[in-house]
């Protein structure tokens, strides 16, 4: 189905979307007047490229991220070092489940690719399944890592702007301007769009 995104803080950029390409880019107003059937949705803040995180490894394979269910035990934040060791030595398999969960947090702060060779099965089926693209790196990699690209201590790093003919990849946050967005990070994110798909929405 033809979709047209449009963010009130990108008064010249929107995107119209068919299948998993950008068919077109323009004001609002003149995409949806020579596309009168497509469905619009409508954002609060600004569309933007959607982002890189330098991180995959350290992030998807080397950190554990709880389950819900297990915030009385291991508690909510993402465990790194030897707590996360612990728990994939305890049960492998929950290292597939820690990826799924990374990926859509992932999502949620505008990420659409991620760089660092990948080596565990389980979680280059995460990666797949949700369309993120996979960035080659050199070693080592300097900063912090973090699910918010802007809390690395790096530059942060956006995938190529939306054209015609391209994949239809981006995200929108809820931010007035970059400015602000630098201020407050990728938790202002309020959809993530892959492949044409709407991976992450805030609720």
């Amino acid at each position: 189905m033809l979709t047209i995104h449009v963010a009130e803080a990108s008064p010249d950029l929107a995107v119209a979307v068919e299948g998993n390409s950008i068919v077109a880019v323009g004001a609002p107003e003149e995409l949806a007047a020579a596309r009168p059937g497509a469905r619009v949705r409508r954002w609060p803040g600004i569309l933007m490229p959607g982002l890189l995180n330098p991180y995959g490894p350290e992030l998807l394979e080397q950190t554990y991220h709880p389950d819900p269910r297990e915030a009385g035990e291991l508690g909510s934040d993402p465990l790194t070092g030897p707590a996360a060791q612990a728990v994939f030595g305890a049960d492998e398999a929950r290292r597939g489940a820690s990826a799924r969960r990374g990926v859509q947090r992932m999502l949620a702060h505008g990420t659409v690719a991620v760089a660092g060779q990948l080596r565990n099965r389980a979680v280059l089926d995460a990666v797949r399944r949700a369309g993120l693209a996979t960035a080659g790196r050199t070693e080592p990699q300097p900063g912090v890592p973090a699910l918010d690209p802007w809390a690395t201590g790096r530059p942060v790093v956006w995938m190529p702007g939306p054209a015609v003919g391209g994949p239809a990849r981006f995200a929108v946050f809820d931010v007035r301007d970059e400015a602000e967005l630098a201020a407050l990070g990728g938790g202002t994110c309020v959809a993530t769009v892959i492949d044409g798909r709407l991976v992450y929405r805030r609720r």
